[in-house]
């Protein structure tokens, strides 16, 4: 079978299901939310949920569109498909093979909301596990609380039946970590003999030079779902900031700031700079413009004036005065309309509807 997935295919196997003809399942044995409204199901992911498959024939933005149509809970849909990124090494940005920090250790971040049920979970500083956003599901469902951090993190998953593993580093993200060391202190990590490179922001040097992905820099994959009976949930999951600090945390695993979903309005969450989404708790503000009415693209766009308006430091701001780094927002409402906005440059993010995956442009503020 080729692992393209046909459009045509996907279109017949689904279009029964989007219109709300299969039977809804819940996961964890508890009974389906009520239905209360419809909604036109969609999809809406960073980039990276429409471009790796690990061991299978479709992405993540595909399986999720295809599970939840299918009848199976909003939020188990959506961690469905973003645990094929956190598997696939390929993703140098989550999981398994996600860029480490400063001492070589891959620490994971994730958070999840299910809106039928108004529930969360998160976990921060995890390692040891290639799935933390099924921690964070775990979180969830089996405790009273929101978020865990760190070796009590592990600890927990490790009673939950998680396997817990040595070292989390693929091939791939240990060399591009020892090519770090070698550039910031070639003394004792020895590679090419320049010392011209000492000082440099060597990991935005390793961007440049091609050997690592812009997107993979800082991280993440969200990915949020309004599924035909207008359910909504989200995720999103990180290896966060490529030789970050050990033990930082960026916006990812923070409720309001790396993801937020009200049941009732829509859901938003983000990928890029953390720490100037977690100062505004920007992805609440998103839902929250929402709820007063704004369509996505305005909601997010909003969200993106008060990260800019709030980034005062030199260091953060360019030759124009306007930030030097970027942010963006994946935003649906709970009747299926959605957008990706982004601070500034172009690309693209992932949606998947009955017509099947695509990229589509983001819309930039600056």
């Amino acid at each position: 079978m080729s692992r393209s997935f046909d459009r045509r295919d996907f279109v017949k196997t689904t279009a029964a299901a989007s219109l709300g003809l299969a039977l809804p399942r819940s996961a964890h044995g508890r009974a389906p939310a009520v239905i209360t409204r419809s909604a036109r199901p969609v999809v809406v992911s960073s980039g990276n949920g429409y471009r790796y498959r690990h061991d299978g024939e479709i992405t993540c933005v595909e399986t999720v569109f295809q599970e939840m149509t299918g009848g199976t809970d909003i939020l188990d849909s959506v961690l469905a498909g973003v645990k094929i990124n956190e598997l696939d090494p390929g993703d140098s940005s989550v999981g398994y093979g996600g860029l480490p920090n400063g001492d070589g250790v891959v620490q994971l971040d994730a958070s999840c909301m299910h809106g039928p049920m108004k529930r969360a979970g998160s976990v921060a500083c995890l390692e040891g596990v290639r799935t933390p956003s099924l921690v964070a599901r775990a979180v969830m469902h089996e405790t009273d609380h929101h978020l865990l951090v760190g070796p009590d993190a592990q600890r927990f998953a490790r009673n939950m039946g998680f396997e817990i593993e040595d070292d989390l580093n693929s091939d791939h993200s240990r060399q591009r970590w020892l090519e770090w060391r070698r550039r910031i202190d070639p003394s004792r990590w020895p590679g090419e003999d320049d010392p011209d490179r000492i000082g440099y922001l060597s990991g935005m040097e390793m961007v440049a030079d091609g050997l690592i992905d812009p997107e993979h820099y800082w991280g993440t994959i969200n990915c949020n779902a309004v599924n035909q009976d207008g359910e909504l949930a989200g995720c999103t999951t990180t290896s966060g900031l490529a030789w970050k600090i050990p033990g930082r945390v960026g916006d990812s695993p923070i409720l309001g700031a790396g993801l937020y979903v009200d049941g009732e309005v829509g859901a938003a969450g983000s990928t890029g700079r953390g720490e100037a989404n977690l100062f505004n708790l920007t992805s609440y503000l998103v839902v929250e413009n929402l709820r007063r009415g704004m369509s996505p693209t305005d909601a997010g766009m909003e969200g993106l004036r008060r990260i800019r308006d709030n980034t005062i430091e030199p260091r953060l701001l360019n030759d124009e005065g306007e930030p030097n780094f970027n942010v963006r927002f994946y935003v649906v409402n709970a009747a299926g309309d959605y957008a990706g906005v982004t601070l500034r440059g172009g690309g693209q993010y992932a949606v998947c509807t009955e017509n099947g995956p695509e990229f589509v442009d983001f819309e930039a503020l600056l």
